[in-house]
C-alpha cells in the first residue's frame, strides 16, 4: 500500500511539472546596454512583465526595438524586425521600429500652406516629402527623460525638441513619446506634443511585425481591418483626396483573410495604403486583428487615430543582418502604421493636422499580444496500479 501512494504521488508531480505553469514575474525596467555616436549617448532599455513578455526600446528615435511573445505553446520568440546591437540602427535600414515624424507619410510637392503661407519641406521621394524628410525623427536621438515600474507597468519615456523650421516644419515643437509594458501583454504607446507656432503634426511608429517568430514571410497572416474604405494615390503615393470603398476589392479585410491571393490577383503589387478606420473621433477602439495560425499568436491594434497605412514591403531585406542574425526576405513584415491621412495639410477634407500654440497633441496606439488557448492539464487520478 505504501509503495503504491508513493507511486502515484511520484507520477502526479510529473504531471504537474508537464504543464508547465508560468512562473509569475515581477514587472522592471533597466538600461541594459549604451553607447557613444558623435559623442552622444544611445541607450536600451528592457522592459518586462509578469508574463515573461520583453520589449526593448532605445532612444535613437524612439524606436521599439524588441517584442519578444509566446506561441500558444508558451515559446517566446521575436515578432518584430530589427538588430540584436544598438550600432546597427545608426546604419542603413528600413525604419525599423521607428518614430516616425515630423509628419508621417506624404505631403505632396513637399509644401503646404498655413494661414496663408507657404512652407516648403525637402522633398525626399519622388518629388514629395516622406516621413519628414532625410533628417526626419527617424535619424534623432531622443532624451530620456525617465524610466520607471507602476503597478503592473513598466514604463520609459523619451522627449525630442524638434526646432523651428527643422525639416521646413514651423514652430518648436516639444514631443515626448511613453512606452508601457502592461501585464495585459500591452505595448502602449502614448503621444503628447506641444508648439509655439502653427504647425502640422503626424506622427506614427515604423515596427514591422512577423507573428511567425519573423521565421517566415508574412503572406499567410490573417488580417482584419476596420475599415470599409482607403484613400486612393496617384503614381507618386499621394492621396487623391478621394475616399473608395473596399468592398470588391483586394483592400477588403473587413472579415479576416491572408494576403498571399490578394498579392497574386495584383501582379505582385504589394500593400502600402492608408485605410479610413471605422471609429468615433479621437476614441481609442480596436481597429485591427491579425492571427498566425500556426504559432497561435494574435495581435491586436488599437488607437486613437483616424487612419492606419497598411504596409508590407515587397523588397528583400536579406542584405541586413536581424535578430539572432536572421536574415529577412521579401514579405518579411507587416505594418499597422497609425496616423492621420497623408497630405492632409493639402486636402482640407480630411481631418485636421494642425497643432497651434496652447493645444496638446495626443495620440494612443496599444499592440496587444494575445495567443490561441493552449492544450490545459486536467489531472483526474482515482487510482494508479503499482508497476507490478
Amino acid at each position: 500500500m505504501r509503495k503504491h501512494k508513493i507511486w502515484t504521488l511520484l507520477i502526479v508531480l510529473s504531471l504537474l511539472a508537464a504543464c508547465k505553469q508560468p512562473q509569475s514575474l515581477t514587472p522592471s525596467v533597466s538600461e541594459v546596454a549604451q553607447i557613444k555616436a558623435n559623442g552622444t549617448s544611445i541607450r536600451l532599455f528592457c522592459l518586462t512583465n509578469r508574463n515573461g513578455m520583453t520589449i526593448k526600446v532605445t532612444n535613437f528615435a524612439a524606436s521599439l526595438t524588441s517584442v519578444s511573445v509566446p506561441d500558444k505553446k508558451g515559446n517566446f520568440e521575436q515578432v518584430v524586425l530589427g538588430f540584436d546591437s544598438l550600432e546597427s540602427y545608426l546604419g542603413k535600414h528600413p525604419k525599423f521600429g521607428a518614430t516616425v515624424g515630423r509628419f508621417a507619410n506624404r505631403i505632396k510637392h513637399g509644401e503646404f500652406c498655413l494661414d496663408n503661407q507657404i512652407f516648403q519641406l525637402e522633398k525626399n521621394s519622388k518629388g514629395n516629402s516622406v516621413h519628414g524628410g532625410s533628417r526626419g525623427f527617424n535619424t534623432q536621438v531622443f532624451e530620456t527623460d525617465t524610466f520607471y515600474v507602476v503597478k503592473d507597468t513598466a514604463i520609459v519615456v523619451f522627449s525630442y525638441k524638434s526646432a523651428h523650421l527643422e525639416g521646413g516644419f514651423p514652430g518648436n515643437l516639444n514631443l515626448s513619446i511613453a512606452y508601457k509594458l502592461t501585464d495585459r501583454n500591452e505595448v502602449i504607446l502614448d503621444y503628447t506634443a506641444t508648439t509655439d507656432q502653427p504647425t502640422v503634426v503626424n506622427f506614427t511608429n515604423h515596427s514591422y511585425f512577423n507573428l511567425t517568430g519573423c521565421k517566415e514571410p508574412v503572406l499567410n497572416h490573417l488580417y482584419t481591418l476596420h475599415a470599409d474604405s482607403i484613400t486612393p494615390v496617384d503614381s507618386t503615393g499621394v492621396p487623391t483626396g478621394e475616399l473608395k470603398a473596399v468592398t470588391g476589392t483586394e483592400y477588403d479585410f473587413r472579415t479576416p483573410r491572408t494576403a498571399e491571393k490578394q498579392i497574386r490577383r495584383m501582379m505582385g503589387k504589394t500593400y502600402d495604403i492608408n485605410y479610413k478606420l471605422n471609429k468615433h473621433p479621437d476614441s481609442l477602439e480596436l481597429v485591427a486583428t491579425v492571427t498566425e495560425p500556426v504559432s497561435g499568436r494574435i495581435l491586436k491594434a488599437y488607437t486613437t487615430e483616424p487612419g492606419m497605412q497598411f504596409y508590407i514591403p515587397s523588397s528583400n531585406m536579406d542584405y541586413l543582418n536581424g535578430h539572432g542574425n536572421r536574415k529577412y526576405g521579401k514579405y518579411y513584415g507587416f505594418c499597422l502604421e497609425m496616423q492621420h491621412f497623408p497630405d492632409s495639410p493639402n486636402k482640407p477634407q480630411f481631418p485636421s493636422t494642425v497643432l497651434r500654440p496652447g493645444e496638446i497633441y495626443r495620440q494612443t496606439t496599444i499592440y496587444k499580444f494575445e495567443n490561441s488557448p493552449a492544450t490545459k492539464c486536467h489531472l483526474r487520478i482515482k487510482s494508479v496500479p503499482p508497476p507490478y
